[in-house]
């Protein structure tokens, strides 16, 4: 079977595997970029208006001229500053010497065809955004309208490892395609020194923000020390950052609940609130241009004392949860099907949705042949498959200190009295789930027979 492959430079490009290599090291582009590539590579030297591009890559979406020029900038620095000639008042020209290759073999046995129904590797971190592993839920169409309508925030609560950073990636690129600017701030990727005060923190978010958005005017440069920390961040968004950019500016945030254990947290989250009520205040001002997306797990209110002063009951409030026993029966599909219907509910009964653990067991029986029954026998063991993801959800418990985990105890034996705030903190961490300290429970099985063991 043929294959047609572009070579330019060091870049291999496969059009059919949606592949660039450079030097033999594959390189990973968002779609739509992917998309620009091919459409630059087969027109190699030839001139191609900015309305051909745009019509080309997103023929169903109304995006602003501003959009192609970012993503021509992006794809700049990935294969080279001068692999794109820019026309002035006519377009843009593919520059590189391209080789057109018709490869009639077979593909390596290194990259056999099964190697693609499958993962690589096991699951570890937010999935690739065109990763086939990726299972939608309810809450995405939620996450994808909210962003749409630009509302002032879209905040995304769910336990450890449900697949928040996968939803807010996948949300902002959406957001990028429909021609918004879009920022990411990852709140646990800043160093401790970035906590020490509430202006040190706000100085190092605008910082990021200049650096992102490629802007000459730094927040130190018009810092007033008569001003407040946050005074001087919210005018330097008014006057530097918004009026820098056109498009709606989408704005995400990821554990942002890093912030809820510090004694400024209110001051930081009251900032936030700002925005939403300047929005009615200042309805012709910057800030319906605004959209934060925040994303966090632990609950709000343990931290935040003043909530009429914190975006967290404003906006559009969206709850992440497991998966259900039929989109684990989809992932069970995406995997091969290694296990049979009757199987993947005995396999939901063990792992419950919990989306972590329902790819960690779906790797290892895809890719290393382990059976539901041997996966089942050792599922709880020292040494065993989910060895590693227990034991620290029981040094999390034991860190959080004795209450709480006489507060599973209790779970465990069937006795009443969770308190609310140990409900809260105990489903923030995934450990228990439902909807209220009455009728909460482990997890899934797997939990309660871990915790059991242990605990008890």
């Amino acid at each position: 079977m043929s294959r047609l492959i572009y070579e330019f430079g060091p870049y291999r490009l496969e059009p059919e595997q949606f592949r660039l290599e450079c030097n033999g090291r594959r390189l990973s582009l968002r779609p739509r970029l992917m998309d620009l590539l091919l459409e630059f590579v087969a027109h190699s030297q030839q001139v191609l208006t900015k309305d051909h591009l745009l019509n080309k890559v997103w023929p169903d979406t109304a995006v602003e001229e501003n959009n192609l020029t970012v993503s021509v900038t992006e794809l700049r620095k990935i294969i080279g500053k001068e692999s794109i000639e820019t026309l002035s008042g006519r377009g843009y020209r593919f520059a590189l010497e391209v080789r057109m290759i018709v490869d009639s073999q077979r593909a390596p046995a290194s990259t056999p065809p099964e190697a693609a129904q499958t993962p690589s590797g096991p699951p570890v971190g937010a999935l690739p955004l065109h990763s086939p592993l990726y299972i939608a839920r309810d809450t995405d169409d939620e996450f994808h309208g909210a962003i749409a309508r630009r509302d002032s925030f879209v905040l995304v609560k769910g336990a450890r490892q449900v697949g928040k950073t996968s939803l807010l990636a996948r949300g902002l690129q959406r957001a990028r395609e429909a021609g918004a600017t879009v920022l990411l701030t990852d709140f646990q990727h800043l160093t401790a020194d970035a906590f020490t005060n509430t202006e040190k923190l706000l100085l190092t978010l605008g910082e990021l923000i200049a650096n992102s958005l490629d802007l000459e005017a730094r927040p130190h440069q018009s810092w007033n020390n008569f001003a407040s920390p946050t005074s001087n961040f919210e005018r330097y968004l008014r006057r530097e950052v918004l009026p820098a950019i056109k498009p709606p500016l989408v704005w995400g945030m990821d554990e942002v609940d890093r912030v809820f254990h510090y004694p400024y947290a209110n001051d930081i989250f009251g900032l936030f609130r700002s925005w939403h009520n300047l929005r009615a205040l200042d309805p012709e001002g910057p800030w319906q241009r605004l959209t934060a997306a925040m994303v966090y797990a632990t609950e709000a209110q343990l931290f935040i004392t003043d909530l009429n002063q914190s975006p967290f009951n404003v906006g559009t409030r969206l709850s992440l949860e497991d998966f259900n026993c039929g989109q684990v029966a989809e992932l069970n599909r995406c995997h091969g099907s290694p296990l049979s219907n009757a199987e993947v509910e005995e396999y939901f009964a063990l792992v419950g949705g919990n989306p972590y653990l329902v790819q960690l067991g779906f790797y290892a029986m895809a890719n290393r042949g382990l059976t539901l029954a041997a996966l089942q026998a050792q599922s709880d063991l020292e040494e065993g498959l989910f060895d590693d993801h227990l034991h620290r959800m029981l040094l999390a418990l034991e860190e959080g200190g004795s209450d709480l985990c006489e507060a599973v105890r209790n779970i465990l034996r069937g006795q009443p009295g969770l308190t609310v705030s140990d409900f809260y903190r105990l489903r923030s961490a995934g450990v228990l789930t439902g909807n209220s300290a009455q009728n909460a429970k482990p997890r899934c099985e797997l939990y309660a027979n871990y915790l059991k063991k242990q605990l008890l």
